[in-house]
């Protein structure tokens, strides 16, 4: 599956690769904040999470302001991914490739975010047909920018298993 991400020439730092070809300025927050995302590619975060996980201080602290401003522009450009979790609260994290074919599931617990193809593999055909039939549906009846998100939430094996009386 090819990436979203276009390769970056020799000797150019891969985030700074990233916000040029997405048309942003390559500034010391922008770099921070997909940085960041990037080094955690399986877990969607919260914007106070991620204020508090790049919160800092003098030149590179970054205000509410500034990391709600970054994290819009990285995701109208597709570098993010925003989802709106159960308790309708964003969460954002890095593109991944995945997202955009392919089904996956979202841990309630600690927000990891897992592709299914492996586990849906067999239906992959038949959700994909179903997918094109309802956008199909939805543009004949004028729909524009249309986009799916086929998302499964509950808790994974591991948080299952590390607190199960918890989920009682």
């Amino acid at each position: 599956m090819a990436s979203i991400h276009p390769p970056e020439p020799a000797g150019i730092d891969p985030i700074d690769a990233l916000l040029s070809a997405h048309g942003l300025r390559r500034t010391a927050a922008a770099r921070r904040v997909l940085g960041w995302l990037l080094a955690h590619p399986d877990t969607s975060y919260t914007h106070a999470q991620l204020q508090t996980a790049l919160s800092g201080e003098g030149p590179s602290a970054l205000d509410r302001v500034t990391l709600y401003r970054l994290i819009d522009r990285l995701t109208q450009v597709g570098l993010l991914l925003c989802r709106v979790d159960a308790s309708r609260v964003r969460r954002y994290q890095a593109m991944p490739v995945s997202v955009h074919a392919i089904p996956h599931f979202e841990c309630q617990s600690c927000h990891r975010d897992s592709p299914l193809a492996g586990a849906l593999m067999a239906n992959a055909d038949d959700l994909e047909r179903a997918a094109q039939s309802a956008l199909a549906a939805l543009r004949a009846l004028g729909y524009q920018g249309l986009s799916m998100d086929f998302a499964v939430r509950g808790v994974c094996a591991d948080c299952a298993t590390a607190a199960p009386e918890t989920l009682l």
